[in-house]
């Protein structure tokens, strides 16, 4: 099957180029349910024309059917994708991009889903799919799992399923909150897959970033203690990754703190934490919930984070070296594995 896709990619690279395209297009429009033809073209960045000519040959191949309201999968169609799916990685070269970054970092897992979820909304639920059947795969009973916020964690506890109540595992927010949109709020996220899940969940109602007296007269407090302890005796640890810069403005540092951050080196931000290049914690936030010394002490760590723009970030929490599953797009793949061929 592996040879015969190369000698495919070397005769016929188009060929390739096309079956991907139209996976890509089934695809969205069975998560999307009836979808229309303009709205496919944004989500997929693709030119109306273009979509127009591929949809209106798989309407003809009787793998779409096209109606007022819009487009919708037929059985056919959804057969062939079921059929597909399991060859995906390997037939566009997923599994490489994930045996290289696997292999380079020293990681238990990389998963690595098509598309570039900074564009396209259904590679962000596409992450949060298969982030979300990690983590089931992971769970065990009496488990405490430890989520931060974002909108690409919010897809996980969205896709997050079991198929019996896990009554006796608990769901916490790593760290406080941010401020922003209800629905990316690590409490949020923390209830939403003890829901989804039938299993327990806390809340945090302390903001993320503190001054030095606020923060010790926080932790005096035996609910506020109780729970800490709670978190940070998490097994599991599932987080997002995000820009440096871009997370110190969310969080509304002063502009010398942002200032100080870059200076320092800054290129990534996870669990309130800012590293650079190498791996190396630059600048820590004060706030109540996770620690360093509890990352690094967690059995089971999964970052989930995807985008070409965030390739550069993604590689340097992993060089932090306490992750042990990596969730990330296609984009952001092939921007880590560039990262790591130049410095081969």
């Amino acid at each position: 099957m592996r040879q015969l896709i190369e000698l495919q990619q070397q005769l016929v690279p188009e060929l390739l180029d096309a079956m991907r395209t139209r996976y890509l297009i089934l695809n969205h429009v069975m998560q999307s349910g009836t979808i229309g033809r303009r709205t496919l073209a944004g989500e997929l960045a693709m030119t109306e024309r273009v979509l127009r000519a591929e949809t209106d040959f798989l309407k003809e191949q009787g793998l779409l059917e096209i109606q007022t309201a819009g487009m919708s999968i037929s059985e056919e169609g959804r057969s062939l994708l079921e059929r597909l799916e399991p060859m995906y990685s390997s037939l566009f070269g997923l599994s490489e991009l994930e045996e290289r970054i696997k292999s380079y970092f020293g990681l238990s897992q990389v998963i690595v889903v098509p598309g570039d979820s900074e564009n396209s909304m259904q590679a962000k639920r596409e992450l949060g799919k298969a982030a979300g059947q990690v983590l089931r795969e992971a769970l065990k009973p009496m488990d405490v799992v430890a989520v931060t916020g974002g909108t690409t964690i919010a897809q996980v506890a969205n896709h997050l399923t079991t198929s019996t109540a896990l009554k006796s595992v608990r769901f916490v927010p790593a760290r406080g909150g941010l401020g922003e949109s209800h629905d990316y709020q690590a409490n949020t996220i923390a209830s939403t897959m003890a829901k989804r899940t039938g299993g327990q969940y806390r809340l945090l109602h302390v903001p993320d970033h503190l001054g030095e007296e606020a923060f010790a007269s926080l932790m005096q407090e035996p609910n506020i203690q109780e729970l800490v302890e709670v978190i940070r005796s998490a097994r599991i640890v599932v987080h997002g990754i995000g820009d440096a810069m871009v997370m110190a403005r969310r969080r509304k540092l002063e502009q010398a703190m942002v200032d100080e951050i870059a200076a320092e080196g800054a290129l990534a931000e996870a669990f309130g934490f800012y590293f650079d290049r190498s791996g190396a914690v630059v600048h820590k936030m004060q706030t109540i919930g996770l620690r360093l010394d509890d990352i690094v002490k967690t059995e089971v760590v999964i970052a989930v984070a995807g985008g070409k723009d965030k390739g550069e970030a993604i590689a340097a929490v992993m060089r932090f070296g306490h992750n042990d599953v990596l969730v990330t797009d296609e984009a952001a793949a092939l921007e880590i594995a560039d990262l790591i061929g130049q410095e081969a």
